[in-house]
């Protein structure tokens, strides 16, 4: 009797710095380990098989005892022993011309070799056995004439394996079609638990997809139907999977409940090692909530429970590296030694080696440089023993990276290089562009700055040639992304400016990098890529359309606040200011306190002056000489958090001299102006919140609704208890509403799960816009061209909480969306609103100008001179 290793991979997430998978998830600081979910084989049991001589009963005796001695080195880990046994057991199996058994031992072949990162080895091990099983490649069929049991049952086991091994070299499309194949052969058999493990697989490559949404739906489904059945190590897991889903989808409160009902069930079932995975999961939902001292607590408790030392040493590591993270020194250096002893007992493996080499990048700020290099030597020593050229890659590289922090240029470049050559041949693309960023920050150093330009370029087309993959990761510790991806878009930048000495600067190139970052902030924002929809590029706009307008590009650098500047029908201009990136964000988040501080006018006045002559006054008489009187600001970084128009020369506000719209890159909804034809309006709103909800009531909304109707606007209002999401959805599909006015609570969060808008029955958040508009989108051609939400705010010290605004807008398919950047008065923001849609149905000026025209009489007014009143609104996207 054969038996085959169980297939399902779970993972198990590393909480580490600058630790790549393959190529499936680039960015993420999370490592995922795999290992086998559970460890013991599932037996295959044949019946009526015919009788057989002496012979064939000593080798198939034989072959089951290597089969045997097998599982026991594979749970040991002592996996290139294991290949050794089954390698003999494969020929015994050869010998007998028993097809089947010599499948199901090179499928389990292929699971180790998995272990070994010997992925080609592990690719050819599948493929041998599915051909044995009768399994047409070509044709993706079965061309064996009698189909029994035991074949098919082997065959959905080894669909299984491919499975983890095309997630493994980055096919998650190709895994999912493999998964949702073995699902057909184990429906064929009537096997529940085969149909569940390949399901949580299919949720698995959804997940690495990018495709969120999908994979929780099939996870929640599982769980509800194990949920009837009683508690068993499938449960345990699909409950993990869904606890893991729900964390990387930013859902914490629920992976929390979950994960901790999978331990639950876990220890009732005394599964030591699915409680350790299960603490491990949850101290990293922790960390992902900001909640270190639980996370470390639950780290802590994973090593306890841990049944073998591997288990125990990835806890430890994740604590060491929070430790670490959060300048827990003193508890760091007493961790690192424990976990440097036990690493040098684990058997060699791919898991085993990149434990060391996480590891060694964990204790680069407390321990010693020689000490680092010393494991990271071996490791590549051991790399290369094995034939594990993924590992060996990314121990020379970071090899590498110890040379180029003790400035040791020439030795980190020829480090580098040849880590950079490994990941290229093995097309591990999420390696390689790390390689190429640090190769150009070596070239850098040695001043070749021509080379390092070309370097940081590799690495941006490499980076977005894993655009989707990029969005693949948790974004809550993703940002990590402002460690590992932001920086190469911003030092590159930074390098393309510095050609200004060699020659002029390629400023279209620097535009369209810091658009590049941006876009990717916004698909880091959604875990998906969000920005496919038809745009049209500003500069024909400014040059053709609308030649009133400028364009301005603010990019924070780490040593200088560039401005380049767009005129209608005019080359580029670029102006500089060496102030560096802390000064300036520095002033961004002052003067962001201060404006919603009455008694800070002097002070918003001065730090308001201050960014005006950094970013206007360099390019001011280049404005005077031309026609513009509108500006629209691509804001960078930090600067997102501030309304352009409370800019200050010392005289004026920017508002007062110019109308302004922020655009979120430099392509946009193609533009139109509202007519007073198109002035047909959905409103909705609350002015009393529901109980479960912790909002201050808007007496006002009712007025404010009422008056968008008294100036001439045909409307259709939802108000209080008729402001529901389900009317909304129906209301909006009814006819083609130009304009959407939403008077209600909301936020924008720099996390997606936290960006939402107030309904009477639940909260609407940024991912179902698209969802709630889509249908209307599908039915009716008209976009909306107007959405206004006139009370929400941003999240209090979420520096990048306008991430939300943008994609608020962007989710929604509005052409503009006008909304205010902090909690205001209802009664002012009434005030506001009235003055709005009057200039607007003017039918006389552009939305933009409305804005202007608005801001400016409440700037004016006797009751609402105040910037923290008529300062916080901002119009995102057409301002015509």
């Amino acid at each position: 009797m054969a038996r085959i290793f169980f297939i399902k991979l779970d993972k198990l997430y590393f909480q580490l710095q600058k630790f790549p998978r393959r190529r499936q998830v680039v960015v993420n600081s999370i490592f995922l380990f795999t290992l086998a979910f559970y460890l013991s084989f599932l037996p295959i049991t044949f019946a009526n098989q015919p009788a057989i001589n002496v012979l064939t009963v000593q080798l198939a005796t034989n072959a089951e005892k290597l089969i045997q001695q097998s599982e026991q080195l594979y749970k040991s880990g002592n996996f290139s022993e294991a290949v050794r046994v089954l390698q003999e057991a494969v020929r015994s199996y050869e010998l007998q011309k028993d097809n089947i058994h010599q499948a199901a031992a090179l499928s389990n072949l292929a699971l180790v070799y998995q272990q070994l990162g010997l992925l080609q080895e592990a690719e050819n091990a599948i493929a041998t056995s599915l051909n044995l099983l009768g399994w047409d490649a070509k044709g993706q069929k079965l061309i064996v004439n009698q189909q029994n049991s035991q074949l098919l049952e082997v065959l959905a086991q080894t669909f299984e394996i491919q499975v983890g091994l095309q997630l493994s070299v980055g096919q998650p499309e190709v895994s999912l079609i493999t998964s949702q194949r073995a699902e057909k052969f184990w429906q064929q058999l009537g096997n529940g638990d085969g149909v569940t493990r390949s399901r949580i697989n299919q949720a698995q490559a959804l997940r690495v997809s990018g495709f969120y949404r999908r994979a929780l739906d099939i996870l929640q489904a599982v769980n509800k139907q194990l949920q009837t059945q009683p508690d068993s190590p499938m449960k345990v897991a699909a409950l993990r999977s869904l606890g893991n889903a729900l964390q990387l989808a930013g859902d914490f409160e629920r992976s929390q409940q979950v994960l901790q009902q999978s331990i639950n069930i876990a220890q009732n079932l005394k599964l030591p090692q699915d409680v350790s995975i299960g603490e491990f999961s949850l101290g990293n939902t922790k960390r992902a909530q900001g909640d270190f001292a639980s996370a470390i607590a639950h780290y802590q408790k994973a090593a306890e429970v841990a049944p073998n030392t591997f288990s125990k040493i990835q806890a430890q590591i994740n604590q060491l590296s929070l430790l670490v993270e959060t300048e827990k020194t003193t508890d760091a250096k007493a961790l690192a030694p424990i976990i440097q002893s036990q690493l040098v007992n684990l058997p060699l493996n791919h898991a085993s080696l990149y434990a060391s080499i996480n590891f060694a990048r964990t204790i680069q700020n407390i321990n010693d440089n020689k000490n680092i290099a010393q494991i990271l030597v071996k490791t590549v020593q051991q790399a290369q023993n094995l034939g594990d050229r993924q590992v060996e890659s990314y121990a020379l590289g970071s090899l590498g990276e110890v040379y180029e922090k003790t400035q040791q240029w020439d030795e980190a470049k020829k480090l580098t290089e040849k880590a950079l050559l490994i990941a290229q041949e093995i097309d591990a693309s999420d390696i390689a562009y790390l390689w190429q960023w640090q190769l150009g920050r070596l070239l850098k150093a040695k001043g070749n700055i021509k080379n390092a330009i070309a370097s940081y370029d590799a690495a941006v087309s490499t980076l977005q040639s894993l655009r989707s993959d990029l969005v693949a990761v948790n974004r809550d510790v993703q940002f990590n992304f402002r460690d590992r991806v932001e920086p190469i878009y911003r030092q590159s930048v930074e390098l393309l400016l510095q050609e200004k000495g060699q020659g002029k600067p390629d400023l279209d190139k620097v535009r369209k990098r810091i658009e590049a970052l941006q876009i990717a902030e916004l698909d880091n924002f959604f875990r998906e890529a969000c920005l496919n929809n038809q745009f049209v590029v500003l500069d024909k706009v400014v040059d053709k359309d609308n030649p009133n307008t400028a364009i301005f590009y603010p990019i924070i650098l780490e040593n200088e606040l560039a401005v380049i500047l767009k005129l209608p029908n005019r080359p580029l201009i670029y102006k500089n200011n060496a102030v560096s990136r802390k000064q300036v964000e520095q002033v961004v988040i002052q003067l962001r306190k201060d404006i919603v501080q009455p008694e800070k006018t002097k002070k918003v006045k001065e730090l308001s002056e201050q960014l005006y002559n950094w970013l206007i006054q360099p390019v001011a008489d280049d404005l005077k000489a031309s026609s513009v009187n509108t500006l629209v600001f691509i804001p960078d970084g930090l600067l997102r958090n501030i309304p352009m128009g409370i800019l200050y020369d010392g005289k004026e506000y920017l508002i007062e001299k110019y109308a302004i719209a922020l655009s979120p890159g430099l392509q946009l909804f193609t533009p139109q102006a509202l007519t007073k034809a198109n002035f047909n309006a959905l409103t909705g709103g609350l002015s009393q919140i529901p109980k479960n909800e912790n909002f201050a009531p808007l007496p006002y909304v009712k007025n404010e609704l009422n008056e968008i109707q008294e100036l001439g606007v045909k409307t259709t209002t939802l108000l209080d208890d008729k402001f529901r999401s389900t009317i909304l959805e129906k209301t909006i599909n009814q006819q083609p509403y130009r304009i959407v006015h939403l008077a209600t609570h909301g936020k924008f969060s720099s996390k997606a799960t936290d960006t939402f808008i107030l309904a009477y029955d639940k909260r609407i958040y940024v991912g179902e816009l698209d969802t709630l508009l889509k249908s209307r989108g599908e039915k009716r051609s008209e976009p909306v061209e107007l959405l206004v939400l006139s009370a929400c705010e941003t999240a209090a010290g979420d520096n990048r909480a306008t991430l939300g605004l943008a994609g608020v807008a962007i989710k929604a398919g509005a052409r503009s969306t006008l909304a205010s950047l902090w909690n205001i008065n209802d009664d002012s923001t009434a005030f506001f609103i009235n003055e709005f849609y009057r200039q607007l149905t003017s039918g006389k000026t552009t939305k933009s100008e409305a804005l202007r025209q608005a801001q400016i009489k409440m700037l004016k007014s006797d009751n609402y001179s105040r910037s923290a009143q008529w300062a916080p609104y901002v119009l995102v996207g057409n301002w015509l």
